[in-house]
């Protein structure tokens, strides 16, 4: 039922409901953090901001329109009325490109150059070096909070999908972003974590993020679905033995079409529903061979996919 749930529902970062839109108010609210401790020169709390002739002075709420859906955020305010918060500015209600941005500053293994590089390219040249670096490590102290929260005890789905994201450092490089999606046992969606990876991940890599999110809590997995990534399997069965891996039917199904002409995707996926469908491994293997006689000649690589 929760899978059924969680397909129709459906497991989506951006639009209304997305599930990037309260790491999104994090993200945006730790960058104005950033901002107002370079604007004022010192830290919250920081007893070097005594008599300094200006100080914070709360914050007030503001409801900007983004591509992950509305949200919500806490603009930080100075008693002098002088901060001009730059990342969402006065009278700003609309951020365009706020899906990426928040994937790319939010995964854990970026180093601080690479997040630095990103959050210059957003603020633009006016801003100084040593401002950048000053929001770098507040936005860098937001995400490790939130990448370090503890989990709950089991969940009965999670789904591993990777995001291609243009990450900066010196040069722009699309380099795979690994969200780890989840569904509760209440049956609501969250994030329990983003990665950054290079393209050659294998089992190593795997094991140490599954064993990140046991340190974190996370005991039993009923269920695990993901897109056929080299070496997942082998690290799940280490670290919980007894989590079913599913492989994505429909990451499946769009990976056979890439093997064939056009013109028979619509044949094609009409002779493999019978096999993912079918009630009994007997009666899948079946219509496999049958798919197999029929279709192994033209398009042997989807035979061997499967």
């Amino acid at each position: 039922m929760l899978v059924d749930r969680a397909r129709s529902e459906g497991m989506q970062l951006t639009g209304a409901g997305g599930l990037l839109q309260q790491l999104t108010k994090r993200v945006l609210e730790s960058a104005l953090e950033g901002e107002i401790t370079d604007h004022l020169g010192y830290d919250k709390h920081d007893p070097a901001g005594k008599n300094s002739g200006n100080s914070r002075n709360g914050t007030r709420a503001k409801t900007v329109l983004t591509d992950v859906g509305p949200v919500e955020v806490k603009v930080p305010r100075d008693v002098e009325g002088s901060f001009e918060p730059q990342i969402v500015r006065k009278r700003q209600r609309r951020l365009t490109g706020v899906d990426e941005m928040v994937l790319s500053l939010s995964a854990k293994g970026l180093t601080h150059g690479e997040i630095s590089a990103h959050l210059a390219e957003i603020y633009g040249a006016e801003v100084s070096k040593q401002t950048i670096s000053t929001i770098t490590d507040q936005v860098m102290e937001g995400m490790a909070e939130w990448q370090n929260r503890p989990l709950d005890r089991v969940y009965p789905v999670l789904f591993v999908d990777a995001i291609n994201v243009k990450i900066r450092d010196g040069k722009v490089a699309n380099r795979p972003i690994y969200v780890v999606m989840a569904v509760t046992v209440e049956g609501t969606r969250d994030i329990l974590g983003i990665w950054a990876g290079d393209g050659g991940e294998g089992a190593k890599y795997w094991l140490q993020v599954f064993t990140e999110l046991k340190n974190r809590g996370l005991d039993d997995v009923l269920m695990l679905v993901c897109d056929g990534l080299k070496g997942l399997p082998d690290a799940v069965e280490t670290v919980w033995p007894r989590t079913i891996v599913q492989t994505c039917i429909v990451h499946l199904l769009r990976n056979s079409f890439r093997y064939a002409s056009r013109a028979d995707w619509d044949k094609i996926a009409k002779a493999l529903k019978p096999v993912y469908t079918a009630p009994t491994e007997d009666a899948a293997t079946t219509r496999f061979l049958e798919f197999a006689e029929t279709w192994g000649k033209k398009y042997p690589a989807i035979v061997r996919l499967w």
